[in-house]
């Protein structure tokens, strides 16, 4: 579809695609079916281009518009959402680099032409976010060998970007087809949840990189930046997209399937006071989960307003700490109360209720929630601000 030309376009475009995108989720899940052409219908909508400048062709969208985008995409498919993270991020990096016109110009068309980015991400073994893949100078190009797990949406992505070292221990970061010769993906993530966000393994054998596929990294792990708050209010944004599903189901179940335990003073689920009371709390869940996210997005929306001072993006990681403790916590009872408004045919398989609790935790055990909390406290006691490796 052509660029559209501010967020609401996108925004109608999405109303029009995400019940496509919800309707067999449940049993793309339980098949384990991974869903190659709604990915692809999503990026030809435009809908990973949210926060490209209108200079660039883009809709110019606040974070906070991305932010509702990626709960209501989570709300449908929370895989799908998760595995096109990479996008999000890519272009946030762009947005905070300077001194990168060409680049901007040049990801950002292959963004808004419908082209996708996937992560040869993080490495097994050895201590967190080391890296053992190496890449030398060979003649006029660069040869990358070592192999990546967590490579989220790879599977799916037209362009496979990753980082190796160089003889000198340098993170040399890098972006190439994902039809290059010595370039393998694997569909081997075997989690018990996010199945379907193509995270399994990317190995490089002597793999050909052109000197141009080689990228600026604009994702310091030594000072205050943008792009960490949104990777992880991305990972909040899945979450409060869980908590609506499982209401979504809970509700369905309650009302069409779900019939009163004997001694229940009703004669219809939806009467029964105490699955109304689950299906409250559940909202409020759901309600309170979203908003705190939305409003994380906001403070990351302020700091860029107020030229990514310190002082903002500090405020931002905060805040940003707070919703993903929240948004976990939401999900994960959520997705447990949904089970209490029906009785053990809840549990029947062809249903797949439990995909929440299990999407839910495995997102939740991407960044310990302890942590969270933690950073926050400190911060609140002692004014000492969060850590900048990546994770706040």
């Amino acid at each position: 579809m052509p660029p559209a030309g501010d967020a609401a376009a996108l925004f109608q475009r999405a109303q029009a695609l995400l019940p496509r995108i919800a309707h067999g989720a449940a049993q793309r899940e339980r098949e384990r079916e991974l869903p190659y052409a709604l990915a692809r219908e999503v990026a030809n909508a435009g809908l990973l281009t949210f926060r490209i400048p209108k200079a660039y062709g883009g809709p110019g969208g606040s974070m906070r518009d991305a932010i509702r985008f990626l709960i209501d995409l989570a709300a449908v498919d929370s895989n799908l959402a998760q595995a096109l993270r990479p996008n999000f991020g890519l272009v946030e990096g762009l947005l905070f680099g300077q001194d990168n016109e060409a680049e901007r110009q040049l990801w950002f068309q292959r963004l808004l032409a419908g082209q996708i980015v996937g992560n040869g991400g993080v490495e097994r073994g050895g201590r967190h976010g080391e890296i053992r893949a190496t890449i030398r100078r060979r003649g006029d190009h660069y040869v990358v060998n070592g192999t990546k797990y967590y490579s989220t949406g790879a599977l799916y992505a037209d362009w496979i970007s990753s980082i190796a070292l160089d003889e000198h221990g340098k993170e040399t970061h890098f972006a190439v087809p994902r039809g290059r010769a010595g370039l393998e993906l694997v569909d081997d993530f075997d989690a018990i949840g996010q199945r379907l966000t193509a995270s399994g393994t990317t190995r490089f054998a002597d793999l050909r990189v052109e000197a141009d596929e080689l990228r600026i990294s604009y994702f310091p792990r030594d000072r205050r930046n943008p792009v960490t708050p949104l990777f992880q209010l991305y990972l909040a944004a899945t979450e409060a997209g869980i908590a609506r599903n499982a209401l979504h189901d809970a509700t369905w179940f309650a009302r069409e399937k779900a019939r009163p335990i004997k001694h229940s003073s009703a004669q219809r689920s939806v009467d029964d006071p105490y699955v109304q009371e689950t299906i409250g709390q559940i909202a409020a869940l759901v309600f309170a989960a979203e908003a705190t996210t939305l409003r994380a997005a906001e403070a990351i929306d302020a700091a860029w307003a107020d030229r990514l001072s310190n002082a903002s993006l500090t405020e931002a990681s905060i805040a940003v700490a707070q919703a993903q403790y929240f948004a976990v916590d939401a999900a994960l009872k959520s997705s447990e109360f949904a089970f209490d408004v029906g009785g053990a045919s809840s549990c029947d398989r062809e249903y797949n209720l439990d995909r929440h609790w299990r999407n839910a935790r495995t997102v939740a055990n991407h960044n310990p929630r302890q942590w969270k909390a933690a950073v926050v406290g400190a911060w609140l006691l002692k004014g000492e601000a969060p850590p900048t490796t990546g994770l706040f």
